[in-house]
C-alpha cells in the first residue's frame, strides 16, 4: 500500500526522464551562462568583436553601428565577409553554422596560417548566442562578387540562404552586415546602456589606429565617428582626472618568436602617474575589454614595480625603515593596456578577466626594461616618481601601525606554529590555514614572507556547529586560529571589534580530495557559526589547489609547458586542447597530486599562493539569506540530523562525483 502511494505521488524516473538539449537550446534555457542578462549589450558586442577581429587581422577599415527605431541593431564591417559555401564535413552553408552551432567558428586554429592568429574569440559561441537570444537576425555577407543573405528567428533559419550577384555602385565589395532584434524576455532591461556602448565603440577606435568606428541613432538622427591616429596616448590624456606628475610613459613590445612566446604576442601601453583624482584603468586583450583586469594587468603592475624599485635601489632613495610594495607604485597609476595573446584563457564566457598565466611574464618582460631605460635617461622624472611611491609606502605603513596600537598589551601570545609575515599592513596580509605539517613546510618555503603567513593544522578541526562559544578555546587548533587572526568569537548580531584583525585575507588551504573538502567544511562551519562578521566583511577565502599536473611537449610556436587542472573536467579540457594542437596522446605526462605535501615550494607558489596566478574563492553568504543558511547548515552539521542528511543524500546523491 505504501509503495503504491509513493509511486502515484512522485514522478517516475526512467530513460525518458533524461532530456538532451540540442542546437541553441542550452543558451535559451540558461542565458546567464553565456552572456550578461542585465541588458543586451554583450550580445551586440559579440557581433562587434567579430568586426573588430577582421580589422585586427588587417582586412577592414570601417565599422558602423546603427540603432534602429524598432529596437533592432545593425553592425556593418568591410572585412572579408563570412564564407557561405558548404562546409566540407557538415554539408551545410558555413554562414548558417556560424549563427546556429555552439563551438563553431574561425578562431580555434591559432597556428600559422589560421584565419585569425590573434582574436578575442576562443570558444566559438559568440554570435550563435546573439542569434539564440534574438527574436530575429538578418545576416548578409558580401564576398567574391556575390551577396549572401540568411534570416533567423529565435535561433532557427526562417529564410534559407539566398545568393545574388553584387550590383556595382549599390553593394559593397566585401564585408558583413548583421541586424538583430534582441528578445526582451531574456534581459532585465531591453534598453542598451548608451554610455557603455559609446565607451566600447570609442575604445575599439583607440585600440585600432586608422580604423573608423561610427554610431548612428535613427530616432534622434545623432551620429558620432571615432578615428584615432594617436592611439592609447591621446585616449589616456583626454580621460585623465589631473595632470601627470611625470610625462606619459608609453611603449610597446612584441615577441619575435625566438623566446618563450609566440611571434606577435606582446602589448601596447600608456601609463600616467597623478597625485589627485580617481585613477583611469582600462585593459584589453585582442581588443576585448577586460573590465575585471587579469594577468596582463598583473604583468603591467609587476613590470612597473620592479623598474621603479630598481631605480630607487640604484640611486639609494629609500629612507630607512620603509618597505616598498607593488601597490605603492601602482596606487597613483592610470593606464590603458592593450595586450595581444595568441591563445587567451578568460574567466567566464563574457571575458571580463584574463586568466592566462603566461600573460604576467609576457607583459612584465616588455614593460620593465622599457621603463628602467626611460627612468635612467630622465633621472629627475625618475626621482619624482620614486618620491610619489615612497610617500604612498609611508602613508600605508603609518596606517598599519595605528591598527597595531589599538590591540593593547593584553593580546595573547601568538601560537608557536604560526609562521608570521613581516608586513603589518592588514589590507595586504594573508594567512593560510594549511592542512598538515608536510604541506605547511612546502607553504612556508614557497610563500611571500613579506605578506603571507602560514598556520599548519593537525588533523581535522572540531565540528563546532553545536559547541558553545565559551567552550571553543578548549580545542587547541581553534584557540590558535582565533589568536592568530586576532578576532574573538562572536555571534551574527554582535558588534565585534575587528580592529585587532591581523590579516585582510584568511585563506583555507587543504588538499584537493575528499578529506581536504571535509576540512574545508569544518573550517567554514567554524567561521560561519562563530566568526560570521569575518565572512560578511569579505575576509574569508578558500584556496583551490590543482589535482593534476600535465607536462606538454613543444608544439608549433609554443614551447614545452606545464598545465595544472583543478579536477577531471579541467584535465579533459586541457587534453582536448592539446590534441587539437596536434599533440599525440603518448607525448604528454599526467601527474596526480595526492596532497599538498607532494608539491614542492615552487609548484605550490605557482598554483596556489601567487596572487597573480592562483585561484582564490571568496566565501560569501548566498542569496537565500542568513536564516535559511543556518537551517541548511544545521541539517548538514547537526549531531541529531542523521535522518535529514540521509534524505538529502538520497535526493541529491546522483549529482555527486565520488573521488575513490
Amino acid at each position: 500500500m505504501a509503495t503504491q502511494t509513493s509511486s502515484s505521488t512522485s514522478p517516475a524516473y526512467s530513460e525518458s526522464s533524461i532530456r538532451v538539449l540540442k542546437g541553441l537550446e542550452p543558451v535559451k534555457q540558461r542565458p546567464g551562462m553565456y552572456t550578461r542578462t542585465d541588458n543586451p549589450l554583450h550580445i551586440i558586442q559579440e557581433v562587434l568583436d567579430n568586426a573588430a577581429d577582421e580589422a585586427l587581422a588587417g582586412h577592414g577599415k570601417k565599422i558602423k553601428v546603427i540603432l534602429h527605431s524598432d529596437a533592432s541593431v545593425t553592425i556593418e564591417d568591410d572585412g572579408r565577409g563570412i564564407p557561405f559555401g558548404l562546409h566540407p564535413e557538415e554539408n551545410a552553408p558555413v554562414i548558417e553554422l556560424v549563427f546556429t552551432r555552439l563551438h563553431a567558428g574561425g578562431k580555434f586554429d591559432k597556428g600559422k596560417g589560421g584565419a585569425y592568429s590573434f582574436s578575442g574569440g576562443l570558444h566559438g559561441v559568440g554570435v550563435s548566442v546573439t542569434n539564440a537570444l534574438g527574436k530575429r537576425l538578418e545576416a548578409t555577407s558580401y564576398r567574391e562578387g556575390q551577396v549572401a543573405r540568411l534570416v533567423f528567428a529565435g535561433g532557427d533559419v526562417v529564410e534559407p540562404l539566398s545568393l545574388r550577384p553584387a550590383e556595382a555602385g549599390q553593394d559593397r565589395k566585401q564585408g558583413t552586415t548583421v541586424r538583430v532584434w534582441p528578445d526582451a524576455k531574456y534581459f532585465e532591461s531591453a534598453a542598451l546602456p548608451m554610455a557603455e556602448l559609446t565607451h566600447l565603440l570609442r575604445s575599439k577606435a583607440v585600440l585600432m589606429p586608422g580604423v573608423s568606428v561610427s554610431l548612428l541613432v535613427e530616432k534622434t538622427k545623432d551620429s558620432q565617428t571615432w578615428l584615432y591616429k594617436g592611439g592609447l596616448r591621446d585616449y589616456l590624456m583626454q580621460t585623465l582626472p589631473a595632470d601627470p606628475v611625470i610625462p606619459l610613459f608609453e611603449g610597446q613590445g612584441f615577441a619575435d618568436g625566438a623566446g618563450d612566446f609566440a611571434e606577435g604576442e606582446g602589448a601596447d601601453w600608456a601609463v600616467a602617474f597623478t597625485e589627485d583624482g580617481a585613477p583611469v584603468r582600462e585593459s584589453y586583450v585582442n581588443l576585448i575589454p577586460t573590465s575585471a583586469g587579469g594577468t596582463h594587468d598583473s604583468g603591467l603592475r609587476d613590470g612597473l614595480f620592479n623598474a621603479v624599485k630598481s631605480f630607487i635601489d640604484l640611486h639609494s632613495l629609500l629612507p630607512k625603515g620603509v618597505k616598498l610594495m607593488p601597490e605603492d607604485v601602482f596606487a597613483r597609476a592610470s593606464y590603458v593596456l592593450s595586450a595581444k595573446v595568441l591563445d587567451p584563457q578568460f574567466q567566464g564566457q563574457i571575458k571580463e578577466r584574463l586568466n592566462s598565466r603566461d600573460a604576467v611574464r609576457l607583459v612584465s618582460s616588455f614593460v620593465r626594461p622599457a621603463l628602467e631605460l626611460w627612468l635612467n635617461e630622465h633621472v629627475d622624472y625618475g626621482k619624482k616618481l620614486a618620491e610619489l611611491a615612497i610617500k604612498a609606502a609611508q602613508t600605508r605603513q603609518r596606517a598599519g601601525q595605528k591598527v597595531e596600537k589599538r590591540k593593547g598589551s593584553g593580546v595573547a601570545v601568538l601560537p608557536g606554529k604560526l609562521t608570521d609575515c613581516e608586513s603589518r599592513d592588514i589590507a595586504h596580509n594573508e594567512v593560510f590555514l594549511v592542512e598538515g605539517d608536510s604541506a605547511g613546510g612546502s607553504a612556508k618555503m614557497g610563500r611571500d614572507k613579506e605578506c603571507q603567513a602560514i598556520l599548519p593544522l593537525r588533523g581535522k578541526v572540531l565540528n563546532t556547529w553545536e559547541v558553545e562559544r565559551d567552550r571553543l578555546f578548549a580545542n587547541t587548533e581553534i584557540h590558535d586560529i582565533a589568536v592568530a587572526i586576532g578576532v574573538d568569537p562572536h555571534g551574527p548580531d554582535d558588534s565585534p571589534d575587528l580592529s585587532g584583525l591581523r590579516y585582510g585575507k584568511v585563506c583555507i588551504l587543504s588538499d584537493a580530495d575528499v578529506d581536504g573538502s571535509h576540512i574545508q567544511v569544518l573550517l567554514l562551519t567554524l567561521f560561519f557559526r562563530h566568526f560570521p562578521k569575518l565572512i560578511e566583511a569579505g575576509h574569508v577565502f578558500v584556496a583551490r589547489p590543482p589535482l593534476f599536473r600535465i607536462d606538454a611537449p613543444a608544439r608549433g610556436k609554443k614551447p614545452a609547458a606545464k598545465f595544472y587542472a583543478l579536477d577531471e573536467g579541467e584535465l579533459t579540457a586541457i587534453l582536448d586542447k592539446l590534441r587539437k594542437e596536434g599533440v599525440r596522446d603518448t607525448a604528454w605526462s599526467i601527474s596526480r597530486f595526492k596532497g599538498l605535501g607532494e608539491m614542492n615550494a615552487e609548484q605550490l607558489w605557482d598554483t596556489t599562493l601567487n596572487p597573480d596566478t592562483r585561484r582564490l574563492l571568496p566565501v560569501q553568504l548566498g542569496a537565500q539569506g542568513f536564516a535559511e543558511t543556518v537551517g541548511l547548515m544545521t541539517q548538514l552539521m547537526g549531531k541529531g540530523e542523521a535522518a535529514a542528511r540521509r534524505e538529502l543524500m538520497e535526493l541529491h546523491g546522483d549529482s555527486v562525483d565520488i573521488d575513490v
